[in-house]
């Protein structure tokens, strides 16, 4: 995670929270020059927890998106109403533990 700065996540919209750089399109996929978001830092790292790269560079490439995931939707959903100061442990899928 890079770029960070103070603003809203462009995922869960809660504003006034610390944010970072999220490329839609991971870099390894081809991501670099394409459309980034900012997320805030629990969002973002529960992206990575729950999807490959290469999930997110085939059908989640998109705000909307990550939004609607049935995965993402119930995170997203709780995670509006936390303040921005609460610290949030990410968890690992079971799909994702298991492909070690």
């Amino acid at each position: 995670m890079a770029k960070k700065g103070l603003g809203t996540c462009e995922l869960c919209r809660r504003q006034e929270v610390e944010t970072t750089e999220h490329h839609l399109t991971p870099k390894e996929k081809g991501g670099t020059f394409l459309p980034t978001a900012q997320l805030c830092i629990p969002c973002h790292k529960q992206i990575h927890a729950l999807y490959t790269n290469d999930e997110l560079a085939i059908r989640l490439n998109t705000i909307t998106e990550l939004r609607n995931d049935p995965k993402l939707a119930s995170y997203v959903k709780w995670i509006r109403k936390q303040p921005s100061s609460r610290l949030v442990r990410t968890k690992k899928s079971n799909e994702r533990k298991k492909r070690k």
